[in-house]
């Protein structure tokens, strides 16, 4: 059984070091404390395997493995201790923003200096332990002697978690106060039982759940470093519109309106709330390249010159030149880009066709479309709604993706006929 609990022990071990060394989560400092954890861990258990297996054998490599074996038990206890110590330090300080650790960290790690030196002097004095003429192990009378330094140092680990606890995350607290009891407990049960194996175990199992819960409290930072970076793109975004629709008169609040069309467009296709989110952003968006348009052009009263139309044509890759500046979010661009493709591939900039056009774009291009036509121009007035929803029919395949365009003749259907309702109850309400 015994062997069987080291072989697991030294394979868990041995992942949560893998694991450790490949998570970008973490920061550097606390990867290589908990490596180590892992390591001492590992070392442990090997130690005591090895050390019970060669014990009584009276062979050269029989007494050096007993006798390494059963030093490398002791100290790996105390290099534990004394690299969680360090992990606790750090968190302290980097996470816990306190100026200094505590005093109580450094009294700990003198006791455990005085740890090791007892634990060399034992081994001239057999202060601990001695192995008789037949290379057996046997603690000595003062055996007790060398719980006191790991077990006072956890004690006093633990005492200071407690009392430290407001500068920790209530993630890490919990594992953090699991890590200190858990050992307490098997070594008490170790020094009745003289089980090291449940001792080796429980520390490897305390070391897994502090690399788990370490994973899920820096998981939960970059969650939260990622939602303020999104708000800030928002704020961004939303000053960007701002700008955009005050060049020009007619066109205000066109990016929002359009953001909304298309919001209502792919919700009756079936997107999900996070894609409906995400499409709201790049909808707003998809005009920031008039920003770089003349405002003399932006505002001419009257059709446009081809020359001028080309200028206006332009405004796709300005908005993309901008957008692309922000790494974090690089779909913002998708909306700016290419909201002016065509179904049939005679749109512009890229002249793309059919399903070569970012689904989000053709959603865009509807959207555009329908406030363009029901908005007031320098140079038209609104168009009647009947015009509008045969513009919708002829460009099917065409001009626009036929599900979303038909997606926007049914929302112009139902908007249609719940006016006519409205209409209907007003006068009624009249007679």
């Amino acid at each position: 059984m015994q062997e069987y609990t080291m072989f697991i022990s030294i394979g868990v071990c041995l992942v949560l070091m893998i694991f450790t060394f490949i998570t970008d989560s973490i920061s550097r400092k606390r990867k290589q404390l908990l490596f180590t954890l892992a390591a001492f861990a590992m070392l442990q258990s090997i130690s005591d395997q090895l050390a019970d297996l060669y014990n009584g054998d009276i062979s050269t490599l029989g007494i050096c493995i007993t006798r390494i074996g059963k030093f490398l038990v002791y100290g790996a206890n105390i290099a534990f201790v004394y690299f969680f110590c360090l992990y606790l330090k750090d968190l302290l300080i980097v996470e816990g923003k306190m100026k200094e650790p505590p005093k109580s960290l450094r009294v700990v790690e003198h006791i455990l200096s005085l740890g090791v030196l007892t634990l060399l002097i034992s081994q001239l004095t057999g202060l601990y332990y001695v192995f008789d003429d037949g290379n057996v192990y046997l603690r000595s009378q003062y055996y007790f002697i060398s719980y006191i330094f790991p077990m006072l140092s956890t004690f006093i680990l633990l005492a200071t978690t407690i009392k430290y606890r407001k500068h920790l995350r209530k993630r890490l607290f919990l594992p953090l106060l699991l890590f200190q009891i858990t050992p307490l407990i098997t070594s008490a049960l170790r020094f009745v039982a003289h089980e090291v194996a449940l001792t080796s175990a429980s520390i490897v199992g305390m070391v897994t759940v502090l690399y788990c819960f370490s994973i899920l409290d820096a998981n939960s930072l970059v969650k939260i470093a990622y939602q303020k970076e999104i708000e800030l793109v928002k704020q961004t975004t939303f000053a960007l519109v701002e700008a955009i629709d005050a060049k020009d008169s007619y066109t205000n609040g066109h990016s929002k309106r359009v953001a909304e069309y298309s919001v209502k467009i792919a919700e009756r296709a079936g997107k999900s709330k996070e894609e409906l989110e995400e499409l709201y952003l790049i909808a707003l968006l998809h005009d920031v390249g008039k920003i770089g348009i003349p405002d003399a052009i932006i505002n001419k009263e009257g059709r446009l010159t081809d020359e001028e139309y080309t200028v206006i044509k332009s405004h796709p890759k300005i908005g993309y030149e901008i957008l692309s500046k922000i790494s974090i979010s690089p779909e913002l661009t998708i909306g700016a880009h290419y909201h002016h493709e065509r179904f049939d591939g005679k749109g512009y900039p890229e002249g793309l066709f059919g399903e070569e056009i970012p689904e989000f774009a053709r959603i865009i291009a509807v959207a555009d479309t329908y406030d363009a036509m029901t908005s007031k121009r320098s140079y038209r007035d609104v168009l009647p709604i009947e015009v509008v929803r045969s513009e919708f029919v002829k460009g099917i395949g065409t001009q626009f993706d036929p599900t979303f365009a038909k997606i926007m003749i049914d929302i112009i259907d139902s908007e249609s006929k719940l006016q006519m309702g409205e209409k209907l109850l007003a006068k009624m309400k009249a007679t």
